[in-house]
């Protein structure tokens, strides 16, 4: 679990003077900001004026007993020492390093209380806050350039023997001077995973499970494994997803880490096809779907190839986005999405009434043939001509006048509604009418049954009557059928 957290110290009386264990002085000026343990003030090494606003230290105090600031101060001495940093830049050739600069510690004591304190960098605003003036999402190639700025850092970090354990927005700040430049801060959680060069073993430990912030942790934390460079680049690709999408599949589990790790679990045993579902509109997640498969991959001990990390986040960079420059932190709505083609409404100013102009002949280069441009709309030699009346043949006007005149029935209008329940549809009405014209059913005295038809019926019931006489009593003696009938 993570590091419980205590009261945040009591705070130091404005211009109180710190000296650190190099016996430099350092004088305290307001409280510009507060972080998990401790409160952080401006500093400055001039003390006999104010601390300026724009000064460019700041201190970090915290209860002596408090551990997280003891191992960041152990990082910063053994890993982050200024020479180490410029000898990393000529080695790879990198101009800049996101990296904190360190410039003093010690201890302090006020009011029969102790203090812990480490002198730093001033840096700016975190990406927290510019991602959530962005409605929580950054857009992609910022996301990616992030990534690669990352990969410099880390990479930095685990060949001096530590891994950072905490990677997430609100520990990336800007520079206070070049708000273009990105550090990673925060080291109060990282971990010497290779003391000596011997790497730790994997052991999993419940009592430790979940270590870290709960959205990010890598399955090695969730199981409460020791940190390690694959947690680190895990925890890497969860950022840049969630930093892509806006959201993770599990915010709405985080108080319930065990569902939260078997979410994750989920994720990537189906990777890449569960991330590449995820992306939103007008963008794509297939480099971090790549980015986490090949983490997956790596072995507890193994060391990552930074190189082939960075270059599949650089697949979906544009040449003019790999340049050095200072990052785009807008949001993504303004993303290159081609405008829906539309129609622009024709404007029709009112004009007094004329007469009628005669219409002139159509003509297949007429300006007529933009409209047949539109959407939805046939070109004009393509469109059906209209119906013409039909012309009776002299054949059929003779065949009329040679059948029989039939009686005239009556004829109604019914409405359309009706005509849905009758089975036969071959005498509706014109179509041009709104209604439909049938007949209408014969009534009682319109039928056609005579004499003729009801003596057949009678015949037939007759010959029934004496085949069952025949059949069913044989033993009936003839002249009593005979009188039977």
């Amino acid at each position: 679990m993570p590091p419980r957290r205590k009261p945040l110290p009591n705070p130091l009386p404005n211009g109180y003077i710190l000296t650190d264990t190099e016996k430099k002085q350092w004088k305290l000026g307001e409280i510009i900001g507060q972080g998990g343990f401790g409160l952080i003030y401006l500093a400055s090494r001039r003390l006999d004026a104010p601390v300026p606003s724009d000064s460019d230290f700041v201190i970090k105090v915290e209860y002596h007993e408090n551990g997280p600031l003891f191992s960041e101060l152990k990082f910063y001495q053994r890993a982050a020492k200024p020479e180490s940093i410029q000898r990393w830049k000529k080695r790879h050739g990198l101009d800049f390093l996101g990296i904190p600069s360190y410039f003093g510690s010690g201890l302090a004591e006020h009011n029969g209380t102790r203090y812990r304190f480490m002198v730093m960098d001033r840096l700016g605003k975190d990406l927290q806050k510019v991602c959530a003036e962005n409605g929580g999402r950054l857009k992609r190639p910022t996301v990616l350039t992030l990534g690669c700025l990352l990969l410099d850092m880390l990479e930095f970090i685990h060949e001096n023997e530590y891994v950072h354990a905490d990677i997430k927005a609100a520990n990336l700040l800007l520079g206070h001077r070049d708000p273009s430049k990105v550090y990673l801060a925060d080291y109060g959680l990282s971990y010497r995973y290779c003391p000596e060069g011997v790497h730790k073993e994997y052991k999993e430990n419940p009592k430790k499970g979940h270590n870290g912030t709960i959205e990010y942790t890598s399955t090695d934390a969730h199981n409460g494994v020791a940190p390690s460079r694959r947690g680190d680049l895990e925890v890497l690709g969860y950022c840049l997803l969630h930093w892509l999408c806006g959201k993770l599949p599990w915010d709405s589990m985080l108080k319930r880490p065990v569902m939260v790790q078997e979410a994750k679990a989920k994720l990537m045993a189906n990777l890449p096809d569960s991330i590449i579902e995820l992306s939103p509109s007008g963008t794509s997640t297939g480099e971090v779907a790549k980015f986490l498969l090949s983490v997956k991959s790596l072995g507890y001990k193994e060391r990552p190839d930074y190189l082939k990390l960075r270059n599949i986040l650089s697949e979906g960079l544009s040449k003019a986005a790999r340049k050095e420059g200072p990052l785009d932190l807008s949001g993504p709505r303004e993303e290159a999405r081609g405008p829906t083609p539309r129609c622009k409404p024709m404007k029709v100013k009112p004009t007094a009434v004329e007469a009628p102009r005669p219409r002139p002949p159509p003509q297949e280069d007429s300006g007529c043939a933009a409209k047949a441009d539109l959407p939805g709309r046939p070109p004009i030699h393509q469109r059906r001509p209209k119906m013409q009346p039909r012309l009776s043949h002299p054949q059929d006007e003779k065949k009329r006048q040679t059948q029989p005149k039939q009686m005239a029935r009556r004829v109604e209008v019914y409405d359309d509604d009706e005509s849905d329940n009758e089975p036969n549809s071959e005498n509706q009405g014109s179509p041009h009418h709104p209604y439909s014209l049938r007949e209408r059913p014969p009534s009682k005295q319109d039928t056609s049954w005579g004499l003729k038809h009801w003596g057949g019926v009678i015949t037939i019931l007759f010959f029934l009557i004496f085949v069952i006489l025949l059949v069913l009593e044989p033993q009936i003696p003839w002249s009593r059928r005979v009188v039977v009938l």
